[in-house]
């Protein structure tokens, strides 16, 4: 068995992520001939290291390199994670990739086809919309995002782009609510939602000299109660 087929088989005995550290540990305790291997070149060198840490150096440099196959990587934290992954499991991780790339796509191309319908008014409420975001944002480091409540590609009934569909939620809640759809928010929630955002982000406002100012954040409520 050559070297990077037994560090994938030491992968393999982990059934979630796992950092390259553990990994290698794992190889060090399932193949100690590697190690051992991995010790004596390790003080033949002259910086400072072992042979655990010249183990997990290689593996590293293999998954940057991209010569690891059926290995998932999680970039999104740090030190980041890996786990094995079948054939089936990586197909249908292409999938959803190339389905993800595309998804932005026919957002735009939904959206498009519905302000060609949208009156007048309905317009200038999306747009109101839009810039009570950026003051959210430019004002108190909000990044709230436009959320069609009921999802333009949802998995059942897909919703619709118009102001009455539209409704702010943080990024990071964006995210995880993904193409779901959501009962929108009456006003009284929305404006409580923005409040708690807002209460939250006191907490940290002084370490990110970020400053606070009700005078704006009343007449932004006002703003949203016009076109929400």
């Amino acid at each position: 068995m050559k070297i990077h087929e037994k560090y994938t088989e030491a992968l393999k005995t982990f059934t979630g992520f796992i950092t390259v550290f553990e990994w290698a540990q794992r190889v060090s305790e399932l193949y100690p001939d590697l190690l051992v291997k991995a010790e004596k070149e390790a003080q033949a060198q002259k910086q400072n290291t072992t042979g655990l840490r010249e183990i997990a150096a290689r593996i590293s440099s293999r998954l940057s390199s991209g010569n690891f196959k059926n290995v998932l990587i999680d970039d999104g934290e740090r030190p980041r994670k890996v786990k094995y992954i079948t054939v089936e499991e990586q197909q249908s991780n292409q999938e959803k990739e190339l389905n993800d790339d595309i998804e932005p796509i026919t957002r735009i191309e939904i959206i498009n086809q519905a302000k060609d319908k949208l009156k007048i008014f309905e317009i200038y409420r999306l747009d109101e919309f839009k810039n009570i975001q950026k003051a959210f944002k430019d004002y108190f480091s909000l990044d709230f995002e436009l959320d069609h409540a009921k999802a333009l590609l949802g998995k059942e009934n897909q919703g619709s782009h118009h102001p009455d569909n539209i409704q702010l939620l943080l990024k990071y809640h964006n995210g995880k609510k993904n193409n779901n759809s959501w009962e929108r928010f009456d006003l009284e929630a929305q404006e409580n939602y923005i409040k708690d955002s807002i209460k939250l982000q006191s907490n940290v406002a002084d370490s990110f000299d970020i400053k606070l100012d009700n005078t704006i954040l009343s007449q932004l409520l006002s703003r949203l109660k016009a076109v929400f």
